[in-house]
């Protein structure tokens, strides 16, 4: 049986291009601090500003969208997206899993893959989907002051109880046995699960700061903590973190209302 021409994608020496929104650090920072840390380049659609940006964008995730843009691919939904050669892939985690071991942030075989795709799914349910639900709970469409009354109740839900449960499964992982010698979730070296934490909980914070410094006082998720700073200290992602590079949290994903953390200010 002859091979899908899927199988036969050209990819060999071709750089990496990141199509994802200007302006949004979102879920394209995921993908951004793989490129950091392995120290590759990558193109990114987000540097040619917000109009050339948009516009590309919108001409992937168009319906009428065809081969002229998708190439021997499937349609993509929605970004972020990457292209890789003729290889043009959406959804992160899916991203991630094809970059990580490309770039050294991931076994090229065994149960690992699908233990680090396996954690990696998780922190992104709790930390970016539910997360983006606390603002937005009835539409996407909608505008947050059009749903504020219901963004109040999903966030003191995801405040009291989501927050501690995926903090709670990030330390479980760590005082795993998968866990091996040093802060790293698996393994002994660093992976891209490590660097899928940082972003997780550098965002998260960012929308709930006051939640965030409870939690860190009340000492149940040090080790996740230790391994937010020591990803931080990185070298490279330093140096990243502080240049233009690194978008600025506004809207998007990781978004600070302060309203959405007065109930839990009224009870101290």
């Amino acid at each position: 049986m002859a091979e899908p021409e899927s199988k036969r994608l050209k990819t060999e020496d071709a750089p990496y291009e990141l199509v994802y929104w200007h302006g949004l650090p979102g879920r394209g920072e995921f993908i951004r601090l793989l490129f950091v840390e392995a120290g590759v380049p990558w193109k990114d659609t987000s540097d040619k500003g917000m109009e050339a940006s948009t516009s590309q964008v919108l001409e992937l995730i168009s319906p009428d969208s065809g081969p002229s843009v998708q190439g021997k691919n499937p349609p993509v939904c929605a970004v972020p997206a990457l292209r890789h050669g003729d290889v043009l892939l959406s959804q992160t985690p899916n991203i991630l899993q094809y970059l990580a071991p490309r770039l050294g942030l991931a076994p090229k075989e065994g149960v690992a893959v699908y233990h680090l795709n396996e954690i990696v799914l998780t922190l992104i349910d709790g930390f970016v989907t539910e997360l983006h639900d606390t603002h937005h709970p009835i539409s996407v469409a909608a505008y947050y002051e059009d749903q504020k009354p219901e963004a109040k109740k999903r966030s003191k839900f995801f405040i009291e109880e989501r927050i501690p449960k995926f903090l709670g499964y990030a330390q479980r992982v760590l005082d795993a046995e998968t866990s091996g010698e040093g802060p790293w979730l698996y393994g002994d070296s660093i992976t891209y699960a490590d660097l899928v934490l940082f972003q997780s909980i550098d965002g998260t914070q960012f929308a709930f700061p006051k939640t965030f410094q409870k939690l860190k006082e009340s000492g149940k998720y040090d080790g996740v903590f230790k391994l937010y700073d020591t990803i931080k200290e990185r070298p490279a992602i330093k140096e990243y973190l502080a240049s233009d590079k690194r978008q600025k949290y506004g809207d998007g994903i990781w978004r600070h209302y302060p309203e959405l953390e007065e109930e839990d200010e009224k009870k101290e």
